[in-house]
């Protein structure tokens, strides 16, 4: 139930990448309810919104999606449900407790066709079903009464769970040659640092609100590094990065078409995160930075 004293933030998807880092970087605003697949069934639309009606948050954070883009493929109507209904259920129900709603989507909503880095109103045109399924979902949640916010990330890594920095490490270890493709680009964001981002800004939220003030507008916000590298270029990094004495293997550059895989991927997923700057005074750290960041043992 709600807590009169603390506010009170309901965290969906509590065991994902950003989930994980935001149910410490969301503690010190109030009483954190941390919740992941074992707790809710996010395919349980039913159980989603008992969720929200039974702890009346003051702030709702999703974190969580289906985000295995080429089982998407073939496994469409799960990520129908996961990426837009659960969403749009959320959404309802934060609206009818007055909660904010903080969701989180995806570059794979372009089509990778630009020459410059996406604004935020910049047409979309997703080329497979992870990126359709998650635009629905946007679009639900922005339609809903909710006071709500869109943060789109890009190439999202930590140091724990499934993802392109663990990868590379784990190939680095055990091959020679790593072949890599260089002809897509992006923008590499650690997860930590979104998630860092994402308290500040719902903590500006909480104080506003309490002042009588008001925040940044509802609407989509891109939260991702402010520059951008191929995910040849990403590799490279990580493995120049490797302790001494660690297995360091040649990194070469290929093509999208040498790597052939059942969904499309972008070529172009650079965001620009000029507007979320700009609405809360806040800037990640340039990709290189955050990933010295996430590899120091002391962070």
């Amino acid at each position: 139930m709600a807590d009169p004293v603390r506010p009170t933030l309901l965290l969906f998807g509590a065991q994902g990448q950003v989930g994980w880092e935001l149910a410490r970087t969301l503690a010190p605003l109030g009483r954190v309810v941390a919740l992941d697949r074992g707790a809710v069934d996010l395919t349980d639309l039913a159980a989603v919104r008992a969720a929200v009606e039974t702890y009346r948050p003051r702030v709702v954070v999703n974190a969580a999606a289906y985000t295995a883009v080429d089982r998407a493929e073939s496994d469409r109507a799960l990520a129908e449900r996961i990426n837009a209904e659960a969403p749009a259920a959320m959404a309802a129900a934060a609206a009818a407790c007055g909660a904010l709603l903080v969701h989180y989507s995806t570059d794979y909503v372009f089509d990778g066709r630009a020459a410059v880095p996406y604004r935020e109103e910049a047409p979309t045109a997703p080329q497979g079903a992870y990126g359709a399924t998650k635009l629905a979902g946007d679009a639900a949640v922005l339609a809903s009464a909710a006071e709500a916010w869109v943060f789109r990330v890009s190439w999202v890594y930590a140091a724990r769970g499934r993802n392109f920095l663990r990868t590379i490490q784990r190939l680095a270890a055990e091959r020679d040659e790593l072949r890599i493709v260089a002809d897509q680009v992006g923008c590499p964001t650690w997860a930590r640092e979104i998630a860092e981002a994402s308290a500040l800004a719902v903590g500006r939220w909480l104080s506003d609100r309490a002042a009588g003030y008001e925040p940044p507008a509802r609407g989509v916000y891109h939260l991702a590094s402010p520059d951008h590298t191929s995910w040849h270029g990403f590799a490279s990094a990580i493995v120049d990065a490797l302790p001494a004495g660690a297995p360091r293997p040649a990194v070469r550059p290929i093509t999208t078409a040498e790597y052939p895989t059942p969904a499309a991927r972008p070529a172009w997923s650079v965001l620009d995160p000029t507007k979320f700057r700009e609405a809360f005074g806040l800037a990640l750290s340039p990709w290189r930075e955050q990933l010295a960041r996430c590899l120091d043992p002391l962070t």
